[in-house]
């Protein structure tokens, strides 16, 4: 099987340098047409420069592909709405938007200010939010779309200093989790990706040995997959050095309390069975968590109830 993109329109957000940058390079070689986003900002988000877009977009051009370059903020709905109608202007078709825009802006908890959190939040969540609203509704009309979010092991499992992209980042499964069921009716794939990777944001953080074996190229043929059509909905992908693996949420079956054993004293007891992973399971969407509560409270109280498991 081989992954092609001809006919399909792209937009990469964050795309000048690093992942973004890579991954519209794969999609250009693959026959995608390609909007190269990026604001030109460092690594803080401060600054803005139109340079490194514009030089990716040349490298795909010498390559024999199309693209264009825009500077849009995804933080901003007026930005990203010209950057959308821009596209459809010159292409008249949205097929595939990779969300990879972000900025660090990391200190403690204790140290960190509120204005720094918030606005690592307006980049990463809102920036996603935005880029994904203003073509959901292209998507819908197409009857075909792939998203991608990137998350981060640092939303997925904490790291040290970094609440606000931690929190973000751990955002993504959430939007992701929603969007999957929203847009399956209309062929919306939504998807979540989970890199580690040598850029810019992380040239600091990874010894040089690590670095070598960490360039963003050997994540995005994994984001590739993702985005083509017959990639997956709901997968949240972890990728780094050419590894690729799944992540996933599950609940174990844990315990049901009744009557007078409904204490917090009961539940203190039974974290060891709370915890028991025999039986766990993926949960398909929060009311499933819902039937769950409600059958094993009927069970437990010898009650016959048609809903749920």
């Amino acid at each position: 099987m081989s992954i092609r993109f001809d006919g399909r329109v792209a937009i990469v957000t964050g795309a000048g340098a690093g992942l973004g940058r890579s991954h519209a390079l794969g999609l250009a070689e693959r026959g995608a047409r390609v909007v190269v986003n990026d604001l030109g900002a460092a690594t803080d988000g401060t600054g803005r420069s139109s340079d490194a877009a514009q030089a990716v977009v040349e490298e795909i051009r010498a390559a024999g592909g199309e693209a264009m370059a825009h500077g849009a903020d995804v933080a901003s709905e007026e930005q990203v709405a010209d950057m959308v109608a821009r596209t459809m202007d010159a292409w008249g078709r949205i097929d595939i938007l990779i969300n990879n825009a972000g900025i660090l802006r990391d200190k403690t908890f204790a140290k960190m200010a509120l204005d720094d959190f918030r606005k690592v939040i307006e980049v990463h969540l809102m920036g996603s939010t935005t880029c994904t609203h203003a073509c959901w509704p292209i998507m819908r009309e197409q009857g075909y779309g792939r998203v991608v979010l990137t998350a981060s092991s640092s939303g997925l499992y904490g790291n040290f200093g970094q609440a606000g992209y931690g929190a973000a980042k751990a955002a993504m499964v959430g939007l992701m989790n929603v969007l999957h069921l929203e847009g399956a009716r209309d062929n919306i794939r939504v998807n979540t990706l989970a890199p580690t990777a040598a850029t810019r944001m992380t040239e600091d953080l990874i010894p040089p040995d690590a670095l070598a074996l960490m360039a963003p190229e050997k994540i995005t043929p994994g984001v590739l997959w993702l985005v083509s059509e017959d990639g997956p909905s709901r997968f949240i992908m972890g990728a780094g050095a050419g590894c690729f693996a799944r992540a996933r949420i599950f609940e174990t079956p844990g315990i049901t309390l009744t009557d007078d054993d409904l204490s917090p004293e009961a539940v203190a007891a039974a974290f060891d069975a709370m915890s028991d992973t025999e039986g766990q399971e993926a949960l398909v969407d929060a009311f499933s968590q819902t039937r769950k509560y409600v059958a094993n409270a009927a069970r437990a109280r010898g009650l016959s109830l048609d809903w749920g498991n």
